[in-house]
């Protein structure tokens, strides 16, 4: 579970990321980039999850290009884009209900 974020840092189990990171089935990475491209969200794809989550910073700056969302969609992933503050929100909803459920998460913009 995420804990906590505020703009640039997450808390999730007890720990601090100050960090863009990744949650794939519960093993956290950190992620360093301000455009996002295909080969960012292969990883997540690969686990197979349900559902993944895009948080697009604190302000919603990271913009998502179409050929990321239309890959994700074409393997029958539900798709959740948000500022990362909703998106954390969104992906501990997820974890709670059991789903199974990868973000990647842009801490800052």
């Amino acid at each position: 579970m995420i804990q906590s974020y505020t703009f640039g840092r997450y808390i999730i189990d007890g720990k601090e990321y100050q960090y863009d990171i990744k949650i794939i089935c519960g093993r956290i990475s950190t992620w360093r980039n301000h455009q996002m491209k295909v080969e960012d969200i292969l990883d997540l794809i690969e686990a197979e999850p349900e559902f993944i989550v895009i948080g697009t910073g604190a302000s919603g700056v990271l913009q998502i290009k179409d050929e990321i969302i239309d890959l994700i969609k074409s393997k029958g992933i539900r798709l959740i884009i948000e500022k990362t503050g909703m998106a954390c929100e969104e992906y501990n909803r997820l974890e709670t209900e059991g789903r199974k459920v990868c973000a990647i998460l842009h801490g800052t913009c």
